[in-house]
């Protein structure tokens, strides 16, 4: 009688436990009916444990993918092993709504599970448990450091005045890109451009108008610019762009475009209207160029030629162009 009284007052305090527990306890059977569905999952369902009982698991939550559960489970049953599935593998088994105070931006529960074999007194696994912990706080934070990350890379290789690639990522993409004109035989030319007499604007306009005018620059630039393009502020009023899959006289057609926007352009400070050009000059990727740096020098040396013929105009590069 005793020991009666006492495995009751065991099975009651372990199914108090299952009920109580701040984790998700789902049973099934080898047919994925429903046997057990504990207090968490009623809480975060909305359907209580008489509504799920024996009820199959994929028509009830049909948004659980029901081959890659299948495909989960069957190692559970047939060898007697367990399956995991982490968040980042896929970010919910049920998709529940998440009530976390902390994390009340994300719109669904993040979960982790874990499925177990429940082995009977024959040996036979006949039911699985799906244990499921939320995990949601876990996942939001690492959400945003990995946000934060990749804010700081962007910031660490971006200029702040014209939000353009800084010299150092530019100079980075022009190292890649010549490697792969090298490796691949790629058609791809380099542009390097600047503001003409653009000490003049900052003596006559102040520092403040010079900024303006890089940053009206920057802007023409990007409007003209491919995805494929690759953009930076090279230093001062100096700008470097890399055409992928783009021939000198292709180049000669983008480098147009945009002088003659910048030419047509105004820019108003203080009441004052301020007028500028640019010169821009080509290398298209070639042999005579040993590295990045003759590529870069390539093209440097046929913006000078524009600078020593009039400025405002654009310039592909050829051997004694300096």
């Amino acid at each position: 009688m005793n020991d009666t009284v006492n495995d009751f007052k065991e099975f009651h305090w372990l199914m108090d436990m299952i009920q109580t527990i701040d984790i998700g306890l789902v049973v099934i059977d080898a047919q994925f009916q429903i046997k057990v569905w504990n207090g968490f999952m009623e809480n975060h369902s909305g359907l209580k444990s008489h509504q799920t009982k024996d009820k199959n698991l994929f028509e009830t939550f049909p948004e659980i993918p029901e081959d890659w559960f299948r495909h989960k489970a069957s190692s559970v049953f047939l060898l007697k092993c367990r399956s995991f599935m982490t968040w980042e593998q896929r970010p919910y088994l049920f998709k529940f709504k998440n009530y976390r105070p902390i994390t009340g931006t994300e719109e669904f529960m993040y979960q982790n599970i874990t499925i177990s074999p429940l082995v009977s007194t024959t040996g036979e696994v006949e039911h699985a448990a799906i244990i499921m912990y939320d995990v949601t706080d876990i996942a939001s934070n690492k959400k945003l450091l990995e946000r934060a990350n990749l804010e700081l890379e962007e910031l660490s290789r971006t200029d702040r005045l014209t939000q353009l690639n800084n010299r150092g990522y530019w100079e980075e993409c022009l190292v890649q890109e010549f490697a792969r004109y090298q490796r691949y035989d790629t058609v791809t030319s380099v542009v390097m451009f600047d503001i003409d007499h653009f000490k003049r604007v900052n003596d006559t306009y102040g520092h403040q108008a010079g900024d303006e005018v890089i940053r009206q620059v920057s802007e023409a630039l990007r409007e003209n610019l491919r995805k494929t393009d690759i953009a930076g502020r090279y230093g001062g009023e100096e700008f470097g762009v890399i055409l992928p899959d783009t021939n000198a006289d292709n180049a000669v057609i983008f480098c147009e475009r945009l002088r003659r926007q910048i030419e047509a352009m105004e820019v108003v400070h203080d009441d004052q209207a301020i007028r500028f050009t640019v010169s821009l000059g080509i290398s298209e990727a070639n042999p005579k160029a040993e590295d990045y740096k003759d590529w870069l020098e390539q093209a440097d040396q046929a913006l000078y030629a524009c600078k020593e013929n009039g400025r405002n105009q654009t310039r592909i590069f050829e051997e004694g162009c300096d």
